[in-house]
Formats: C-alpha cells, structure tokens, sequence
C-alpha cells in the first residue's frame, strides 16, 4: 500500500513540477530522504488526488497558503511554477498576491509577488501591467459584493466595529470589497476559496475563517471542498490548523443546517 500511494504521488508530484525527477528527493537525499519520501507519499500521493477539488484548484489553495503565512519563498516558488503547469493563469496568481493583502498585509503580498514576478521571468512569460478600473462609488459597491458574498455574517462583523473602530469597519467595505473583490481576474468563487485557505493557513482568524465559510457557500461553494481546503492545508501550515480549520468549517455547516 505504501508503495502505491508513493507512486502515485511521484505521478502527480511529476505533473505539477513538470519533471520525472522529484527535487525533493534530490534536495533532501543527504540529509533527510525520509522526509522526501513522506512528502511524496502523504502530500501527493495521498491529498492532492483526492476528489472535490482539481489541481489548479488545489494549488491556488497552497499558493494562498504559503503567501499568506510567509517566509515560505522557496516552497511558494515551487508551487507558483506548479500552478502554472497545470493550468493556472498568470493573471490569476497576480490576482491572488492583490487579494491576499487584504488577509494577510502588504508586506506578505508585495513579498509573493517578487517571487512570482521571478517564476514568470525564468519562463519567459510577459505580463502587460493592467490598471484596475474600480467602481466609481467604492463604498457602495463594496456594500453591495459584501452582502453578495458574506450574507448576515458579514454585516455583523461591519456592526461590531461601531462603537470602538466605525472607520475600519467602512475601510473593509471600501477597499476589501469595493476595491479588492470587484476587480477582474478571478471570479467570486475564486476569491472566497484563496481567503478560506489563507484564513486556515494562519490560522489566527478564526472568526474571520467562519464568516467567509458562509461566503464561500453563498458563491457557490460546496462542503466538499471547503473539506478538501482544510485537508490540503494539513500539508503546508500543519495539523493543528487544519483541525481547526475543519471544526470552524463544522461550525458554519451546522448552523445552515438549523436554518434550513
């Protein structure tokens, strides 16, 4: 069996770093070639061909994961050139380092950028620089996609902050939603799956994490793949936020089902 799952894990680990030869293996082989052979075996061998969520998918939760978290460049690199072999845009990873500053600052996602701007170079891949056209009533339109996409959960969290911070409240709704989530690139979906899994990945956010639980099923979302987030994650920020990520996900799953 383990010969298997190690096997099928050197099959999917060849297809998203593009090679036959593991550079895990070889990096660790001096060292720890034990631990090379777990990766393989648990990470790709046993998480990332599991149903519920595709490859792009998969790595557009472990990007999310890694720039979230930082630190991580050389294992962000890697899997920045992996969503890239299996299909990934480039816009779209751009897109992400952009919404990944509103979970996780600018210090994080100007960081994943330099490293992502690395990876499109040595491809040789050409991105023209594109301006953002935002709405031109920031705040309303932000007010409008929060209520798209958190529902109730959202606007209590904007209610709580009256009395101690009403302006980060309205700094939320102008420039995470009204500037951020209604940009081009990703659709609605994919902005909610990279906040899910950078929320999971902190995993410092728990609040936060159920309220875009909400958001993610109230675009379409499904608890198979909010599941299949919280396991990926078990691979890149550990098990101890991945279990809390899965009883936050528990949470929200329960109360929808009392309200239905």
């Amino acid at each position: 069996m383990e010969a298997a799952r190690t096997a099928a894990g050197r099959k999917l680990l060849a297809t998203i770093e593009g090679s036959q030869q593991a550079s895990i293996a070889a990096a660790l082989a001096d060292v720890a070639p034990d631990l090379a052979q777990l990766a393989i075996g648990f990470a790709y061998g046993e998480i990332y061909g599991r149903p519920g969520l595709d490859l792009p998918q998969r790595q557009l939760v472990t990007v999310s994961a890694l720039a979230a978290m930082g630190g991580l460049e050389p294992q962000l690199r890697f899997h920045l050139a992996g969503a890239l072999n299996v299909g990934c845009r480039p816009q779209e990873l751009i897109e992400l380092m952009i919404h990944v500053v509103v979970y996780a600052g600018f210090p994080a996602a100007v960081n994943g950028t330099a490293v992502l701007r690395q990876v499109l170079q040595e491809r040789g891949i050409v991105v023209e620089p594109t301006a953002s056209n935002p709405p031109q009533d920031t705040y309303q339109a932000g007010l409008t996609a929060l209520r798209e996409i958190d529902g109730e959960a959202g606007e209590k969290v904007i209610s709580s902050l009256k009395d101690i911070s009403p302006d980060l409240g309205r700094s939320i709704i102008d420039f995470a939603f009204g500037q951020v989530y209604t940009r081009d690139g990703l659709d609605l979906q994919q902005r909610e799956l990279i906040t899910v899994a950078s929320l999971a990945a902190m995993g410092c956010a728990m609040p936060q994490l159920k309220v875009h639980t909400h958001g993610f099923l109230n675009v379409g979302g499904t608890r198979e793949q909010l599941v299949e987030i919280a396991i990926q994650i078990a691979a890149y920020a550990g098990f101890p936020r991945a279990i809390n990520a899965a009883l936050a996900i528990q949470d929200v799953l329960h109360e929808r089902a009392k309200e239905h």
